[in-house]
């Protein structure tokens, strides 16, 4: 039940519905924890397919957690980037491109429209463009591009975790042996 729940939210990974991004949303939907109607980037249109999934009558979105807006992606304005990659860091499908002292772009295609970005920018070089309806892909195609690069993401991160743990340990044990030595030489 999770998954189909999940596969009828919009995989903007945005957080506005109180969870961190739409699988922990379905996971709350389906135990009883949370609403249908939490998610503003799937609007009504999002409230009525998981009311008729789950059998129950639909209702308005909650403005508690946003309100609805047209899709729309971020669009970087280069010349005023400083290249500080915080933008980079809260992308939540790695849909920016760029590397720290250098320009940043979005890759529109790949943006959730989640503006997550917006925030953290420290010059305000974020703003949010509302595609035009003939640019808009079906629905369920972008959901599944979107969720699959969040999942290569939240492995890529759980990987560089790991990575940086090891790393971590593998220095430790040295300095303790290096001190047992400096130890039993003195």
């Amino acid at each position: 039940m999770i998954d189909q729940i999940n596969a009828l939210l919009p995989q903007t990974q945005c957080g506005q519905c109180g969870f961190h991004g739409c699988r922990p949303y379905a996971e709350a939907i389906a135990s009883g924890s949370a609403d249908i109607n939490q998610c503003p980037p799937g609007g009504d249109e999002g409230i009525l397919d998981l009311a008729n999934l789950l059998g129950v009558a639909p209702k308005p979105l909650n403005t508690k957690f946003g309100q609805h807006k047209p899709k729309s992606v971020a669009f970087i304005i280069e010349e005023d980037c400083i290249g500080c990659t915080k933008c980079i860091a809260a992308c939540p499908v790695d849909a920016i491109l760029g590397a720290a002292k250098f320009m940043h772009t979005v890759i529109a295609s790949e943006c959730t429209g989640c503006e997550l970005c917006v925030a953290p920018c420290p010059v305000d070089c974020i703003i949010m463009t509302p595609l035009p309806a003939g640019q808009l892909p079906a629905k369920t195609q972008k959901s599944a591009q979107a969720r699959r690069r969040y999942e290569a993401r939240c492995l890529r991160k759980e990987k560089e975790k790991t990575e940086k743990a090891e790393r971590a340990k593998k220095k430790k044990e040295a300095l303790l042996k290096m001190k047992s030595a400096n130890v039993s030489n003195a």
